[in-house]
C-alpha cells in the first residue's frame, strides 16, 4: 500500500453490519399499504389523524427552530434531512434513527401514509449560500458535471480540506462560437487553494483531466493520483502547458492518504485503460465515487469492474454512494467490447478501397480491434491526428496496446500505398471542427483527399450536444463520394457507461444509505435516483443536485442545504474567463444578424450635423444599396435632434440606433447588431 501522509491519521467511528446482506434486496416486512396504493384508490380521503400529525410536526418544527436558530437549515429540514410535511413525526424518527443504529446500510423505511416522497430535488430545496460546514460532517459539491456531459469536477470538504475528485473540460456547443474549452468554475475554492490536499483523477477522458493544467495554474504543487495510463495523459497534456506536475501512480487494491481523507481504489470497466473508482473515508462516514463505469463481463483486457469489492465496501456500509448516469434512461446491459471486433471485420474485410475509422483517441481497446482486423486483411495502419498519434504512442509505450513491427506507417508512407491496403485511425469522431475528419470533410485536409471508393466508419456514440456537427461531417464525407458507415447502419460502438441493469446490480452490491447521481443530464439524473428507489434506498435519501448545489452528510444522513455560486468558464485562444455571456449574445447577434456601422459628426454646440452620416454594413447583405433607405432616416433623425437642441453625443447615437433598428426590422425582419459613432467638433 502506498501512503501519502499530509495530515493526522483517519479517525472513523466504530463500523456495524450493513442493514441486509450482499446480493438482491430482502424481502419486505409486511407493511401497511403502499402509498401509491393508498392514493388511487382513495384520492380524497385523508384521516383526522394524518391531519393532525401533520399540524403535530410542523409545531414541532417551529419550536426546532426557535430552540436552535445556530442549526439554520439543517434544523429546518428535521433528522431525516430531505422528509416532507406529510410524513409523521415518529416515523420521520423511526427512519433516520434506525438507519443511525445500524451504522450502515439500508434500513426499511416506513413511508407516509398520505404522500409518497420523492428524490430530494434541488428545485425544492435552499436557494441561498450554505451555512458553515458541519463540524463533523463531510460536505460535497460539484463545480462541473452534473446536469450535464462534461467538465466532471467535485468537491469533498472535510475538517477544513478539500479533496477534488476528476478535473475535466466541456467542449462547446453552437451556441457558443469561438469557444475552445469549457472550464468548470474554480470560484468556490479559488482562495483555498492551499487547504486543497490532492486531485484524484477516476480515469483520462478529457472531460475528467482536461482541466487539471488549469487547475495547476493556481497551485502547481497539487498532488495528482491516479492510475498509469491516466497519469501518462496528464503529463503528456502538462508539459504543452510547461507544467511538472507531482503524479502519485495508483492501482486498484491500493490505499492513499491525504490530509482527513483515506482512498482506496478500485478497478472498474469503461472504454479507456485503467479507470478507477474512489472509496473515501473519513470519521464522518464512508463514501462510494464510481467514476464512468460499465459492467464488461468480458473485457479484452480481462480487468472487471470490481463488484466484490463494491460488495464488501456494502458489507462496512456506506453512508453516500455517486454513481454515472449517462445511460441510467436506457434498459437492460451494455453489449461486450469484443462484439464489436466481428462487426469491424465484416465492414473492413468488404471494403476494395480505403478504410478511415473514426475513433475517440483514448479509446485503446476499439483501435486495438482495428489494428487486428486491418493486419488480418494485410493492410497497413496510419493515425491521424495530433492527440491520436500522441495517446497511441503512449499506450504502445506503456504496453496497453500492442501492435506488431511494419503494421503501423506514418502518413508520407501511407501516401505511397494502395488504397486497398490501407487503414486510417483519425480523430473527429464528434465532428469537432478542427479535428482531422472534420477537414477531410471540408476538403481542406493537407494530405488526405477524400475518394469516391473510401470506407468511412464512425465507431463512436453521438455525444449530447454534438449531433449537428457529426452529421454535418457525414453528409460532407456523402458529398465527396465516401460510403459513410455508423452506429445507425452496424454495431460499431457499444458505450462505455452502465444501462439501468448494471446500475441495479451495482445499487444492490453497494446498498448505500444516501445516494447522489452524477455525470449526466437531469433526465439521466432522475432515472438514476428512481433506479436508487426501486433497488431500497429510501426516496428522501436521493440527492437529486446540479452543479454547485452543496450537500452535507451528517451522522449518515444526507440533506441539501445550499449551493454556491458557479457558471461556466469560457477558454478562448489564451484567454481564460474573459469571455462571459454578453459576448457570447455579441457573438450570435453578428454571425445571425450582421453588422450595421453608422458614423456621425456633429456640431458640439449646435448638434447640426457637418457632414453627411456614413452608413455601412458587414454580413447584412450583398446588395450595396440595401441600407440606402437608413441613411435617409438617420439625416432626417439628426435634423430633428437639432431642432431640440440636443448636443449629447450619447443622446444623439441611442436616437439615432432605434431609428435603424426599428427601420431594419420593419424592412428585413432581421436583428443585427448596430453600432453608432457620433464625433462632437
Amino acid at each position: 500500500m502506498s501512503e501519502e501522509n499530509t495530515g493526522e491519521p483517519v479517525t472513523r467511528r466504530p463500523r456495524r453490519a450493513a442493514s441486509r446482506s450482499a446480493g438482491a434486496p430482502a424481502p419486505a416486512p409486511p407493511p401497511e399499504p403502499v402509498v401509491a396504493e393508498k392514493v388511487s384508490e382513495e384520492p380524497k380521503k385523508k384521516s383526522a389523524r394524518a391531519k393532525s400529525v401533520k399540524e403535530e410536526t410542523r409545531a414541532a418544527k417551529t419550536r426546532a427552530q426557535d430552540a436552535q436558530p445556530e442549526k439554520g437549515a439543517r434544523a429546518a429540514k428535521g433528522d431525516s434531512g430531505q422528509s416532507t410535511p406529510d410524513q409523521p413525526a415518529q416515523e420521520k424518527s423511526d427512519r433516520g434513527g434506525s438507519a443511525r443504529r445500524s451504522g450502515r446500510g439500508r434500513a426499511p423505511s416506513r413511508r407516509s401514509e398520505t404522500v409518497a416522497p420523492q428524490p430530494a430535488s434541488v428545485s425544492a430545496q435552499p436557494a441561498g449560500l450554505p451555512p458553515a460546514p458541519p463540524r463533523n460532517g463531510l460536505r460535497v459539491f460539484a463545480l462541473g458535471g452534473i446536469g450535464e456531459i462534461g467538465r466532471n469536477m467535485t468537491v469533498f470538504e472535510f475538517g477544513g480540506k478539500l479533496l477534488i475528485v476528476d478535473c475535466g473540460v466541456l467542449f462547446p456547443e453552437d451556441q457558443q462560437p469561438g469557444v475552445d474549452l469549457i472550464l468548470p468554475d474554480f470560484r468556490p475554492i479559488e482562495d483555498r487553494m492551499d487547504d486543497v490536499v490532492a486531485v484524484v483523477l477516476t480515469h483520462g477522458h478529457e472531460d475528467h483531466i482536461g482541466a487539471v493544467p488549469f487547475l495547476l495554474r493556481q497551485r502547481r504543487d497539487i498532488p495528482v493520483i491516479g492510475s498509469k495510463f491516466t497519469l501518462a495523459l496528464v503529463a503528456a497534456k502538462c508539459r504543452e502547458h510547461r507544467l511538472q506536475p507531482k503524479l502519485i501512480e495508483v492501482t486498484e487494491g491500493e490505499k492513499t492518504t491525504h490530509g482527513p481523507f483515506e482512498c482506496e481504489y478500485f478497478a472498474v470497466n469503461h472504454s479507456i485503460p485503467d479507470a478507477i473508482a474512489v472509496a473515501i473515508r473519513t470519521s464522518a462516514g464512508l463514501v462510494l465515487h464510481t467514476g464512468d463505469i460499465k459492467l464488461d463481463q468480458l473485457p479484452l483486457d480481462g480487468r472487471l469492474t470490481d463488484l466484490a469489492g463494491f460488495s464488501r465496501l456494502g458489507d462496512e456500509g456506506v453512508d453516500l454512494f455517486l454513481v454515472d448516469s449517462t445511460n441510467a434512461e436506457v434498459p437492460g446491459f451494455v453489449t461486450p467490447e469484443r462484439e464489436i471486433g466481428p462487426v469491424l471485420d465484416n465492414v473492413i474485410g468488404k471494403a476494395k478501397g480505403r478504410v478511415i475509422v473514426a475513433s475517440f483517441a483514448s479509446h485503446v481497446h476499439r483501435i486495438q480491434q482495428v489494428v487486428e482486423v486491418a493486419r488480418r486483411y494485410d493492410r497497413r495502419v496510419c493515425f491521424v491526428g495530433r492527440s491520436m498519434v500522441r495517446n497511441m504512442q503512449i499506450a504502445q509505450d506503456l504496453g496497453y496496446l500492442s501492435i506488431p513491427d511494419g503494421v503501423v506507417v506514418d502518413l508520407d508512407q501511407a501516401a505511397n500505398l494502395p488504397v486497398h491496403k490501407l487503414v486510417l485511425i483519425s480523430t473527429g469522431s464528434q465532428g469537432e471542427p478542427l479535428s482531422a475528419l472534420s477537414r477531410m470533410a471540408r476538403g481542406e485536409h493537407r494530405q488526405i483527399n477524400i475518394r469516391a471508393d473510401d470506407l468511412v466508419v464512425l465507431a463512436s456514440s453521438l455525444i449530447p450536444g454534438n449531433e449537428n456537427a457529426v452529421f454535418g461531417v457525414v453528409n460532407g464525407l456523402a458529398r465527396l463520394g465516401a460510403t459513410v458507415v455508423t452506429q445507425q447502419s452496424a454495431k460499431v460502438h457499444v458505450s462505455g457507461h452502465a444501462s439501468a441493469g448494471e446500475l441495479l446490480y451495482l445499487y444492490n452490491a453497494v446498498r448505500p444509505t444516501n445516494a447522489m447521481p452524477v455525470h449526466g443530464e437531469w433526465r439521466h439524473l432522475r432515472a438514476n435516483g428512481a433506479l436508487a428507489v426501486a433497488t431500497g434506498v429510501p426516496a428522501d435519501r436521493v440527492m437529486l443536485a446540479e452543479d454547485g448545489v452543496v450537500v452535507d452528510l451528517v451522522d449518515g444522513i444526507a440533506s441539501i442545504v445550499g449551493r454556491v455560486p458557479v457558471g461556466q468558464v469560457y477558454v478562448d485562444g489564451l484567454s481564460v474567463g474573459d469571455v462571459g455571456e454578453s459576448t457570447l449574445s455579441d457573438r450570435l447577434v453578428l454571425g445571425e444578424g450582421g453588422f450595421i456601422s453608422i458614423t456621425v459628426a456633429v456640431d458640439a454646440t449646435t448638434g447640426k450635423a457637418v457632414s453627411a452620416p456614413e452608413v455601412s454594413g458587414r454580413g447584412f447583405s450583398d446588395d450595396p444599396d440595401a441600407l440606402s433607405g437608413a441613411r435617409e432616416l438617420v439625416e432626417a433623425e439628426l435634423m430633428r435632434l437639432a431642432g431640440e437642441s440636443i448636443t449629447d453625443t450619447h443622446r444623439i447615437a441611442q436616437s439615432v440606433r432605434r431609428v435603424v433598428g426599428r427601420w431594419v426590422a420593419e424592412t428585413y425582419r432581421r436583428r443585427p447588431m448596430i453600432v453608432p459613432t457620433v464625433l462632437g467638433v
